[in-house]
């Protein structure tokens, strides 16, 4: 039965969200049940076309992302493959009627880490932004709307300032691996290797003013996401404080991380102000 096979290859997805980010697995469990396996065929895609241009280090990364895009678009128009990620993903694509303009801007980004390293300007930061973090928040946001479509133009900026929050925290988190590893510099007008507490601080209320406007938008989510996506919310917020009073050349050192004990006392405070209907 190819029921059999779509619900395995769901399950390959939850695993690969669970595998690669406890902190992501965690605000997916807090979604209803309803709506957290589409939210974790997303992760699933876009965590392996990430993985594929940051990891795959020794082989051919642009015919690897090149044939995970092919394999992609053969499994929407065959509606199946037997890649349980590429066959979970363009189920929900097409369930949630997911535009493929999203998907193509997350693809433009990942080659995009393949021939630059460097991001002279805002507008070239913005659309790198835009590609690889904006647009996956849209596509969740076409899952927890469930096709209202006047509800996803209402949301959309905010879900898609969410989106730039989280990646530039992750950016500021992994500084020295993007820096040292990967020799890439996402921010315009930092050289990292003279990484000060100005830079530093001009990233962060950036930051801020991203989590102050998609805040405005998680109260207005449906009951079945709101919780889910708080979670994240107070989740990078605590990393994006943690960075704040990290020195800045020991984030240029280390990869700042949230304890799972914190992490565990957030969704504890996650959960009683959402009861209190504080969000």
């Amino acid at each position: 039965m190819k029921q059999l096979f779509d619900d395995v290859s769901f399950k390959c997805s939850k695993l690969v969200t669970k595998n690669y980010s406890t902190s992501f697995s965690l605000a997916v469990y807090m979604l209803s049940p309803s709506i957290r396996d589409a939210i974790y065929s997303i992760y699933g895609f876009v965590r392996f076309a990430d993985e594929i241009v940051d990891s795959f280090h020794g082989f051919d990364k642009e015919s690897l992302i090149t044939e995970f895009e092919d394999e992609y678009y053969k499994a929407f128009d065959r509606g199946i493959s037997l890649n349980p990620i590429l066959n979970s993903f363009q189920q929900t694509v097409k369930q949630n009627n997911i535009s493929d303009d999203l998907i193509q801007a997350f693809l433009k980004s990942m080659k995009l880490d393949l021939i630059k390293s460097d991001y002279h300007s805002k507008a070239e930061y913005d659309d790198y932004i835009y590609g690889s973090a904006d647009v996956v928040g849209l596509m969740c946001l076409k899952v927890f709307v469930a096709g209202d479509d006047k509800r996803y133009e209402q949301l959309k900026d905010e879900a898609m300032r969410l989106g730039s929050a989280f990646q530039k925290v992750n950016f500021l988190r992994d500084l020295k691996d993007d820096n040292l590893v990967l020799n890439r510099n996402y921010f315009p007008g930092v050289d990292l290797n003279s990484f000060d507490e100005n830079a530093k601080t001009a990233i962060i209320n950036e930051i801020e003013e991203d989590f102050r406007v998609a805040y405005e938008g998680i109260v207005k989510l449906p009951i079945e996401a709101k919780f889910g996506v708080y979670t994240a919310f107070v989740y990078y917020k605590k990393l994006l404080k943690k960075l704040e009073n990290t020195p800045c050349h020991e984030i240029g050192n280390a990869r700042i991380r949230v304890s799972n004990y914190t992490k565990a006392g957030l969704l504890a405070k996650s959960f009683v102000s959402y009861k209190l209907k504080l969000v």
